[in-house]
């Protein structure tokens, strides 16, 4: 199997990250903080060493308020659900994944929030003016996705977190594509809220999410029970990032996570991203020399991650994701990748479009095992 779908799960994962995995669960697997005994403490030793290692990568405030969720998806519903109240107005976009829709979507139907999603350009990029015109006296959050999971294109965060904090809004990111891929500094880009998983671009296994939560940030528990420290209060303990953390975390993928992050600051960001677009540039260039494909978004590599998204003409992309699983070993994302605001937008709902999105572990050879197969299929 080839496989292109690392927008939806980075795989294979390092070597590192299985050999940790499995020794942690070997030796070390109890309940963090639950007991003195030795086994505790080296689970708790797990989860401060992940949030000081994710506090340096993404340059936070406060090593403690690196939140441990289930996924991406947990995380944005912890700070939406934590963070508004009835009356708030959000900004959000076209591009969102349904993680950031969904939630906000039925917050709004219910009435408790009104919601606007500003468009994107033909490119698939976002124009802070846009967001900026949108602003009410009651915005409380602006939502963004950093980096878009159909177009790849990579939005200007950075203009967008200081318009948010001139405006006294909270700005949130998630950043499920860039996290791992891309630099992000939460102090430079003033992001209040940061959410992500970590089994894409971090490299950690699925079910672990993680929610960085800016000092001082107005927010409630929003799960809420044990916490293997105090359990005197009748209600969650104030101290984070306990406050947040109800129950038993996944210490078993947050040891793989560490060990994910520490191949990154290894191999470099910078090494990482330059691979991935060298590949996924080079799919785009041959892809255009088939006259039946079109492809979706900008290919301005500086702002862009390893996704693309292409139609074929006369083909359905669900049909070319079995062709290519089935006759060529080769697994991609077909369909509307839980976004289907922006293929509405794109005119591509509800088909969708074939998603290729290569990874660290990926090569030009198979590049062109992918390309003959597309070009088999299209004539």
């Amino acid at each position: 199997m080839i496989y292109l779908d690392n927008s939806a799960t980075t795989f294979p994962k390092p070597e590192a990250v299985y050999m940790a995995m499995d020794h942690f669960a070997r030796h070390s697997l109890a309940n963090p903080g639950r007991a003195g005994h030795e086994m505790a403490m080296q689970s708790e030793h797990i989860l401060q060493q992940a949030r000081h290692r994710l506090n340096l990568f993404f340059n936070g405030q406060s090593v403690d308020h690196w939140i441990f969720t289930l996924n991406g998806t947990d995380s944005l519903n912890l700070a939406f659900k934590g963070i508004l109240k009835p009356g708030d107005h959000v900004i959000t976009s076209v591009i969102e994944h349904n993680s950031v829709s969904r939630p906000l979507s039925a917050l709004a139907e219910q009435g408790v929030i009104t919601l606007d999603r500003v468009g994107v350009d033909e490119d698939g990029t976002i124009d802070p003016d846009d967001i900026n015109r949108r602003i009410q006296p009651n915005t409380r959050i602006i939502a963004i996705n950093h980096a878009s999971n159909v177009l790849g294109t990579v939005q200007p965060i950075d203009i967008i977190g200081k318009l948010a904090s001139e405006k006294g809004i909270l700005f949130l990111v998630d950043a499920a594509q860039t996290a791992g891929v891309i630099p992000i500094d939460v102090q430079k880009n003033r992001i209040d809220i940061l959410a992500m998983p970590g089994h894409k671009g971090l490299f950690a296994p699925t079910g672990v999410g993680i929610c960085y939560v800016k000092p001082g940030t107005a927010i409630k528990a929003w799960r809420e029970g044990g916490t293997g420290g105090d359990s005197t209060t009748p209600t969650q303990p104030a101290d984070f990032p306990y406050f947040l953390e109800g129950g038993t975390p996944n210490v078993l993928g947050i040891a793989g996570l560490l060990s994910g992050l520490e191949y990154l600051e290894k191999q470099t960001l910078a090494t990482i991203h330059q691979h991935e677009i060298e590949l996924i540039a080079n799919l785009a260039l041959r892809l255009q020399e088939i006259p039946s494909c079109r492809i979706y978004g900008h290919q301005n590599w500086d702002k862009h991650v390893s996704t693309l998204s292409f139609t074929l003409e006369g083909l359905a992309a669900v049909e070319i994701g079995a062709i290519l699983d089935q006759s060529f070993g080769i697994a991609i994302r077909p369909g509307l990748h839980c976004a289907p605001y922006i293929h509405k937008a794109m005119n591509t709902f509800p088909e969708g479009t074939v998603r290729v999105s290569p990874g660290f572990f990926n090569n030009l050879a198979e590049m062109d095992t992918f390309i003959s197969a597309i070009r088999e299929i299209s004539f």
